[in-house]
């Protein structure tokens, strides 16, 4: 994943989703899954070999985020020409801005060779059609990762606080009652930072606590009027 602060688009948890593009009795099959890691998209090959072991070819492609590195992206062609599979579903993946996501063709051959121009668009166009089903069925959301604090105040602060902290947009993700009450919080510390001070009289500050990840539908920009 990406560093704090910054969305991006991905599929849902849920099942995988497909589209599908036939031309000249060759059927292809895209079949898109979330995924964490490398090894995750890579699963979605084995699965597909087994599912589909009489289809000609699994070609493939993913891009996964890495924390702290680039973002990987790999694909195959499996045994079509060179550039005319693999690199085509890649392409159709970053237009579309998701990430974390394995995308792989089935395809059955038609008995009619389709030329390498053919292939590139049977190839992107199957993925095109995945990806415009993720969409027409609410599979897209955009994750958002936000850096979260926390805070131990006296009982007497901390409800003026609460209230405080979710004026300012900040996002409240748990309170935890003691002999003090700590707060963890998402949000922005810049804003967060003079909030405490104020109500604290400067004698308590945030200490951060990890990542707070949210996913929420996301809308598709370029189908937008």
């Amino acid at each position: 994943m990406t560093d704090p602060g910054t969305r991006v688009l991905r599929l849902s948890a849920g099942p995988d989703v497909t589209g599908e593009y036939e031309e000249k009795r060759s059927r292809f099959l895209a079949v898109l899954r979330r995924c964490d890691d490398e090894e995750g998209a890579r699963a979605l090959v084995a699965d597909l070999r087994r599912a589909h072991p009489a289809a000609r070819h699994h070609c493939s492609a993913f891009l996964v985020d890495v924390p702290g590195a680039s973002r990987i992206e790999r694909s195959n062609d499996d045994g079509e020409p060179s550039g005319t599979a693999g690199t085509p579903m890649v392409e159709v993946l970053r237009g579309s801005g998701l990430t974390g996501v394995s995308a792989v063709v089935v395809r059955w051959f038609g008995g009619t060779k389709l030329g390498t121009g053919g292939l590139v668009r049977a190839y992107g166009s199957a993925v095109s059609a995945a990806v415009d089903e993720a969409w027409r069925a609410g599979r897209v959301v955009e994750v958002t990762r936000t850096p979260a604090w926390r805070a131990e105040v006296d009982h007497t602060l901390a409800g003026g606080l609460e209230g405080a902290v979710r004026a300012a947009g900040a996002q409240l993700l748990g309170v935890d009652y003691g002999r003090r009450v700590a707060l963890t919080v998402a949000g922005d510390i810049e804003q967060l930072g003079p909030i405490l001070a104020a109500r604290s009289s400067g004698g308590v500050e945030w200490r951060a606590a990890g990542v707070a990840t949210t996913e929420n539908a996301a809308r598709r920009r370029d189908m937008e009027s």
